[in-house]
């Protein structure tokens, strides 16, 4: 058995082409019992977001395996395989976990450093383990991802600062109104801009916030919403909704203008004094500029937020070799711990093997030992014991410390023939 990944990102196909492939969170165990149902998929794990959507299965058949996956994702998304096949990317065994690592510690994402990414990879594994596809590999290559991860953003600087338009709005945001735990947010526009910044506030303003997804097509809101925990507006209520809301990012672009003055004058009215923080990351910019003359309001368009970014991208850029190093090391230990497990039931078998026939030899000369007493027996007992782990401890040592690699599979291969184990 070998862990394999199937997927598609943005890198790979641009976000119209990505849109269909796209599982949201309430439609994932519906999706995981597709997966887990195809003859080839023995363990699986479905990670998809806004930016990527990934299958990681235990596979026994590799090319099999894939065809399964290829035509869950043409079922999934209504298109011909024709339609993306040619814009998937796969990985086998080492290289697959490494991937997984690579993700987890922002190395793979849209924003290098990404640090909601973790938390998807956590929550997809999670969800796999609750409806049942994934098992005790994959278990073990994702906790290993998330210690990866850990490790990445304690140890660097790879998620210091902020380098997506998105998520850097949301931080000066929280900066302007003391941060935004609690706060209510409003979103208008669904598209790549605004669904990550929607899922930014989301995070931001935690469990005690509010955060509203207005959008033209409100099913489009709606598909959003149910994906990151957020509520769903049509564009008429977003008027309501403005009025409630401590952050609006507007990232709907289009001919007029979707946050007028006289939307906001209404919207400012039994604010009592409370600040409204406005980001406009349209192009061409959706939001009028003279709301930002008005008193208790800010507003921040693509040139100020741009600024913001250009000075974090260096600094996480620099954090990448150390990032890598961190990935190859955490490559080597997994791979050592997998290869070390997968010798354990051989080197059980040895143990039990050799305390078979030591018991064995005890009990053929147990009647000759009458004349001891019930301490000399235990100390006989003892002896034998200490003995046998002895002769077989550095057998163990030595086929353990070679487990994964061709040494290793030649000793494994002589165990089982020199002492008779099972295969």
């Amino acid at each position: 058995m070998s862990v394999a990944v199937v997927g598609v990102n943005h890198r790979t196909l641009p976000l119209g082409a990505l849109e269909p492939l796209i599982i949201s969170h309430g439609h994932l165990p519906k999706a995981l019992a597709d997966l887990s149902s195809r003859p080839h998929l023995q363990e699986v794990v479905l990670l998809s977001t806004c930016m990527r959507t990934e299958v990681y299965a235990v596979v026994s058949r590799f090319h099999a395996a894939m065809a399964d996956i290829r035509d869950f994702l043409a079922t999934w998304s209504g298109q011909a395989p024709d339609a993306f096949t040619d814009h998937l990317y796969s990985y086998f065994d080492s290289a697959a976990v490494s991937h997984l690592f690579r993700v987890a510690s922002g190395l793979d994402s849209a924003s290098l450093g990404e640090p909601e990414v973790l938390g998807q990879v956590r929550g997809a594994a999670e969800v796999a383990h609750r409806e049942g596809s994934s098992g005790p590999v994959l278990a073990a290559a994702f906790r290993h991802a998330l210690v990866v991860g850990k490790r990445a953003r304690s140890e660097t600087m790879i998620s210091r600062g902020t380098t997506s338009l998105s998520y850097a709005a949301v931080e000066l945001a929280g900066v302007a109104l003391g941060g935004l735990e609690g706060k209510s947010a409003l979103v208008l526009g669904s598209g790549e801009v605004g669904a990550a910044a929607a899922r930014a506030l989301v995070g931001a303003t935690g469990a005690q916030g509010r955060v509203v997804i207005a959008n033209r097509t409100r099913s489009r809101a709606e598909r959003l919403a149910e994906a990151i925990g957020a509520v769903a507006s049509g564009w008429a209520e977003a008027r309501t909704e403005l009025s409630r809301a401590d952050v609006v990012v507007c990232a709907a672009a289009g001919e007029a203008a979707a946050v007028t003055a006289g939307n906001v004058g209404r919207a400012l009215t039994g604010r009592q004094g409370r600040p409204l923080y406005l980001v406009d990351l349209a192009v061409p910019r959706s939001v009028d500029p003279s709301v930002g003359e008005m008193a208790g309001v800010t507003l921040v368009d693509m040139d100020g937020i741009a600024s913001f970014v250009a000075g974090r991208v260096d600094e996480r850029r620099a954090e990448v070799p150390a990032v890598e190093h961190i990935v190859a090391e955490e490559l080597d230990r997994y791979g050592a711990t997998v290869a070390e497990r997968a010798v354990a039931p051989l080197v059980a078998s040895l143990h039990e093997r050799a305390e078979l026939a030591r018991a064995a030899e005890v009990d053929r000369v147990r009647a000759r030992l009458g004349h001891l007493g019930a301490d000399d027996l235990e100390a006989v007992e003892l002896l034998t014991r200490r003995l046998v782990a002895k002769l077989i401890h550095e057998p163990t040592v030595n086929l353990k410390a070679a487990a994964g690699t061709t040494r290793g599979e030649l000793l494994a291969d002589a165990f089982r023939e020199l002492f008779r184990l099972e295969p």
